[in-house]
């Protein structure tokens, strides 16, 4: 079975040193970058399966690559920060980031969640949600005016593509294949993140908010995805059309 490759995009040497040491024994494949763009060279010839980045970097600031690193791929992307703020944690999310660990950070811990990202993106290229899995065989899930393709993993809104990160088109399918069944955010976060979340709602909060600024016409006012208040959220099946 063929290595999982894992990029470091970080310009201190001893964090590089110290995570490839610890992923080398789990068995992954390294890349390091010393700033953004020679990530981006790297992602192009070598395609990792999950990206470390460092916020602060000599070129161009993390926020900046992982928005140009969204543009050719989804797979995960965890920031690596000395600063434990929320607003930079609210941001990289928004962004596309899918975690966001404070240095210094604990191997053992970290090992995990790298683990718990990589399961949860090899579940998502076999179009697994949580238990549920979405067969490519059903083609295309229609609503007025927006239309999922299963098998090709692309979202248009009035026919026109809509570019979503890997975490908000998991959300968007298992919300859409179970249209007005309320889901509690707790279980949202352990569908698609796939571990609990401590009370921390926030990473769900904000992907949600990131889909209806794409899919909704007007995100104050939700036509899809719709807000259950003290519980969750519900995928709006038009049942009165």
């Amino acid at each position: 079975m063929e290595r999982e490759k894992i990029l470091i995009v970080d310009d201190d040497d001893d964090i590089k040193e110290v995570l490839s040491l610890y992923l080398h024994k789990e068995g992954f494949q390294i890349f390091c970058a010393f700033n953004g763009y020679e990530a981006l060279k790297i992602i192009d010839a070598n395609e990792p399966d999950l990206i470390f980045l460092d916020i602060v970097l000599p070129d161009l600031d993390g926020f900046e690559i992982c928005q140009l690193i969204r543009k050719k791929t989804d797979v995960p992307i965890v920031f690596l920060s000395s600063k434990d703020d929320d607003v930079d944690k609210i941001l990289g999310l928004r962004i596309g980031g899918d975690d966001y660990v404070t240095k210094p950070f604990s191997p053992g811990v970290l090992i995990a969640r790298i683990k718990a990202h990589l399961r949860r993106s090899r579940q998502n290229r076999s179009q697994w949600n949580g238990n549920e899995k979405i067969e490519k065989r059903e083609g295309v899930l229609s609503f007025p005016g927006l239309s999922i393709d299963m098998e090709s993993c692309v979202v248009k809104k009035n026919n026109t593509p809509i570019s979503l990160s890997a975490k908000e088109f998991q959300l968007i399918c298992l919300l859409a294949k179970n249209p007005d069944r309320v889901y509690p955010i707790e279980q949202l976060f352990q569908h698609i993140w796939g571990e609990e979340s401590l009370g921390d709602n926030r990473t769900v909060m904000v992907h949600i908010s990131n889909l209806r600024k794409k899919i909704e016409s007007d995100p104050s006012k939700p036509m899809y995805i719709i807000t259950v208040r003290g519980i969750g959220y519900k995928f709006n099946g038009f049942r009165d059309l």
